[in-house]
This record gives C-alpha cells, structure tokens and sequence, in this order.
C-alpha cells in the first residue's frame, strides 16, 4: 500500500553539463590563455555528465574485477575480467585521448609534451565520474616520457600507444589497434624505498633480459605492457615488461591476486611474480631511478588534478541537495549555517581548481623550476584534502549521502588514494625541500613570483618569508610538511588571484595564508559567501 508521498528529496543530479557548471573550472582555463567556451570541451562536460557516463561509473564500481589465474584445465591464465560498463569508460577515455594526447603528434615527442592544461580539464571532469579507470589513463601518459630513454622502443610502441581505439583483448600489443601501459615499482621489503628492490634482471641479449622476483603492487594488470625496476648487473634499471613474448606467446607474468582496497574498486591493481619474463631494458643499467622520474611528475600532476575533480564531484553533490531539500519550512541552501558550509567547500575547491590548472599550464610553458617545486607541493596539498573535503559534503547530504545508492560513499573511498601513490605525505614534502636544496636560488625566485602573482592578497609576503626561512633552517626536515602546505596556499592564492572574481582572491588569502579556522563553515567569508556559491553550481 502507498501510504506516503514522496516529498522534499532532491532529484538525482544527472544530464547536467560538467563544464558549463563549473565556473571555476572555466575561469581557470581563461586565465591560463585556453578557451573556457570551446565546443569540444562543453560537448565534454554535456558527455561525461549524462545519466547513462554517471551510472556507468557505478555499475563500474559495484561490480569489481575477477582474477582468473587458471584455465578449467589447470594452464595457467591470469587474465583479469571487468564489468562491461569498465570497458565503456574506458573506450570513452581512449577515444578523448585521455591516456596520450599529450603526445599528439607525427613523431615521438620532446620530452615534456604539450596540450597538458588541456587534458587536466578532461581528467578533472572525469574524475569525479569514475576515477578507478584512470589508473591506466595516467600511467599510459607518463610512461611515454620514460620510454623516450629508448627511442627504438618509443618509436615501435609509438602508433598503438597514441591510437584512439580501446582495444581490451588479451593479443599480443603488436596485433592489436590501441595499447595501454602499466607499472610495477614497489616490492614487499621495499615499499617507496626501490633501491630496496630484490626482483633480478638477467640479461638475455643487446638490450633483452629475464626477469625473476616479485612486484606487490602491479598497476592495471590487463595493460599490454608494464614499467618496471629490477636489479641488473650493474644496478638498478627499468624495463619494458609486456603481457606477450616478441614470438606471441603469453609473457611468464603471474598474477597472485587482486588487492582488496578501500575504494578505487574499479580498477584492478594486482601482485605479481616474474618466472624468467622477458623485457627490455629502457635507458642504462644503474641508471633505472633517473629514468622513472621522467613520468613521475606527470603521475603527480594527474594525483592533483584527480583530487580536485573529486572534490569539485562532491561540492556539487552538496550544493545540488541543498537547493532542493527544505528544513523548517526553508530551503537548505538558504540557511545561514549550511550557506556558510557550502561557500566554505566552494572556496576550497575553487583554489584547488585554479591551482592544478596553473601547474598543468606550467608544464605547457616550458616553467621547468615551477613545476619541479609546485608539483610535489600541490599534491600534497591537494590530494591529503581531498577526504576531509568529501566528507564535509557527505555531511551537507545527511543520512542520504551516507548510504551506498549515494555517490559519496564512492567518491569518499577513493578520496585518498591520490595522497598515497605515487609518494605519500612526508615523501612529497621531502622532494620539495630536496628540490629548494638542489637549486636555491630558484627556489627563492618562485617564491618571490608567487608573492608578486598573489597582488597584495593578505598574507602573501608573509606566506612567502615563511617558506623560505622552513626550507633554509636548521631542521629543514622537520619542518618540511609545514612549507610544503604553506607553499602550496601561496600558490593557490597566486592562481586565484587571475582566475577568479577578487573578492574570492581575497576570502582565501585571508582565511587560508593570513589565519586558519580549522573545520568548514568555521570561517567568515564576508561578501564572497554569495558570490563562490553562486559560481559554484547555477
């Protein structure tokens, strides 16, 4: 029997333009010299914000993939299956150029790539539909700045990584229309600290070897080719592992298991043990370190640009239930209490918005010392706000947004991944005081660019004196995590300072660079209350 109405529930936020909500987005874009208007890009936004792009993301999502390490006969197999709906995102990625468009282009690239503000809007649009997918996104991209250490091997790998064709079947790479790469770093003993690696590189050949040990974290299992350290004869160094032998057959790469994870439950991330697999060696022996790093501040923009895109998912969750949803005869979004929640997340994701951009249009401009510097400290920021943000915004939602038919539960599990891979806290805030000690005076030059870009916002000189005294004192180490955050604040104030309204500017500089109020909601925002909550959902 009917015996109540439904009454006073916000309908589902579905079919809504991500790019076209999304001002602070669009005024980023503007003040980093792209279009905010470009049809393909609001086309993007209409795509990925449809019903069907958003449950996709939750099918995806509640339906994990399954290991298979053994045929009914007994061969062994290790094939990982996905839900259809992984396939969908992931062709729907591809095809957006979402793994490679930085590449773009007739032959390899230079070693930065270009068209990377471009893609970052892309990827923090998506991000907050369904990140899981992203792994392989992200890693096909910044593998391609290892491979260049080999350019026989980027050039042979070249056609199929830059394809737009998701191409999911289990053949060898040079038979299919479109590959993607994965990697395999970390080891048990090891975990951030490779040098630690015991895996062993045999060589079997010119620049051909067999390797023998064990990876615990294998990223992306079903991609068609992997990056990954082992010790060879003269130390530590990178190789080409693919999923098949150069003669077709299956490369001796055994899945263990899949890992049980807290969230990012779409995308499988495996351990693995190399029974004499064959791969290429990439760049020299010994030198396997330095040829990573050439895709790990690629890696690190993406960890950034995937939290804001998170976070900007959650803000307009919250907002779009407050404009629909009455309490005491008043809408939510009318409430003194909440009003000064909601402008409060908005700001923060405005300047985390306006900050990942202006680092990813860095890496266009050819700022080598910006981004050496800014890139460690914006994901650490950024990505370590990332669960607090999305949990205020569960909040904003009540009971609705702690059940699982909700998207937040969803979007709080993955919330800290991006602080975790790829360099946790005290990793990040270590490269950037190595990075401040490698070269000073540039160092000292970005800091005082920031407080010139910041125009007077308050706090800004201060901020910046700050910096420079943690990363130059005594006990520089122990106080790496707070210059790192406070660097990343004067650079979120510089980036709002061209990309947003003033008043905006200014509600940051003073509640985030002048003094700190601790939780949301706790700040007085003056007239910029109304106008981040305007700007942040139509």
């Amino acid at each position: 029997m009917h015996t109540h109405d439904v009454l006073n529930q916000s309908p589902p936020f579905v079919d809504v333009n991500l790019v076209a909500a999304d001002a602070a987005l669009r005024g980023a874009l503007g003040a980093n010299g792209a279009d905010p208007e470009d049809p393909a890009l609001l086309a993007f936004g209409a795509a990925w914000g449809s019903a069907e792009r958003l449950d996709l993301g939750r099918l995806a999502n509640e339906n994990p993939p399954r290991l298979r390490t053994h045929d009914p006969r007994g061969r062994r197999a290790d094939i990982v299956e996905f839900h259809p709906a992984y396939h969908a995102l992931m062709g729907a990625s591809i095809a957006e150029g979402l793994h490679a468009s930085v590449w773009d282009g007739p032959a390899p690239p230079l070693p930065a790539g270009r068209g990377h503000l471009a893609r970052a809007a892309r990827l923090h649009i998506v991000a907050g539909v369904e990140s899981g997918h992203l792994c392989p996104m992200t890693m096909t991209s910044a593998a391609v700045a290892a491979l260049a250490a080999s350019p026989d091997h980027l050039a042979a790998w070249w056609p199929r990584i830059t394809a737009r064709r998701y191409d999911p079947r289990f053949l060898p790479w040079f038979e299919k229309a479109g590959v993607t790469l994965g990697m395999g770093m970390t080891e048990k003993q090891g975990g951030t600290d490779v040098r630690a690696n015991s895996t062993r590189a045999e060589p079997t050949g010119a620049d051909t070897y067999a390797l023998t040990g064990h990876k615990w974290f294998f990223s992306a299992p079903m991609c068609d080719a992997f990056l990954v350290l082992a010790q060879a004869p003269a130390g530590l160094a990178c190789f080409l592992v693919p999923r098949h032998r150069p003669d077709g057959s299956v490369n001796a790469l055994e899945l263990q298991r899949l890992k049980d994870k807290l969230g990012n439950r779409s995308n499988a991330s495996s351990e693995v043990e190399f029974d004499r697999a064959f791969g290429w060696r990439i760049g020299e022996e010994g030198r396997g370190i330095r040829t990573i790093l050439a895709m790990v501040q690629l890696t690190r923009l993406d960890c950034a640009v995937a939290s804001s895109g998170l976070a900007r998912m959650a803000l307009a969750l919250a907002l779009h239930h407050a404009q629909h949803r009455s309490v005491f005869q008043k809408r939510l979004a009318d409430q003194p209490a909440m009003r000064g929640v909601l402008a409060d997340l908005a700001l923060a994701v405005e300047a985390q918005t306006a900050l990942v951009m202006r680092l990813a249009a860095s890496f266009d401009r050819g700022e080598g010392a910006r981004a050496r510097l800014l890139t460690p400290a914006v994901k650490y920021a950024v990505c370590k706000a990332a669960p607090a943000l999305v949990y205020e915004a569960m909040e904003c939602l009540g009971g609705n947004g702690y059940v699982e038919e909700s998207p937040l539960p969803r979007l709080y599990r993955e919330a800290p991944v991006n602080a975790i891979w790829e360099g946790s806290g005290n990793v990040m805030a270590l490269d950037v005081l190595r990075a401040a000690a490698r070269a000073p005076e540039e160092a000292r030059s970005l800091l005082a660019e920031l407080a010139t870009e910041a125009r007077g916002l308050p706090g800004a000189r201060e901020a910046a004196r700050d910096v420079a005294e943690a990363l130059e004192a005594p006990d520089a180490e122990a106080q790496a995590r707070f210059a790192t955050g406070r660097l990343a604040a004067l650079a979120g104030a510089a980036a709002l300072a061209t990309s947003a309204p003033p008043a905006i500017a200014e509600a940051y500089a003073e509640t985030r660079l002048r003094r700190e109020h601790g939780f949301f909601g706790c700040r007085d925002l003056g007239p910029a209350a109304g106008l981040l909550l305007e700007r942040a959902l139509p």
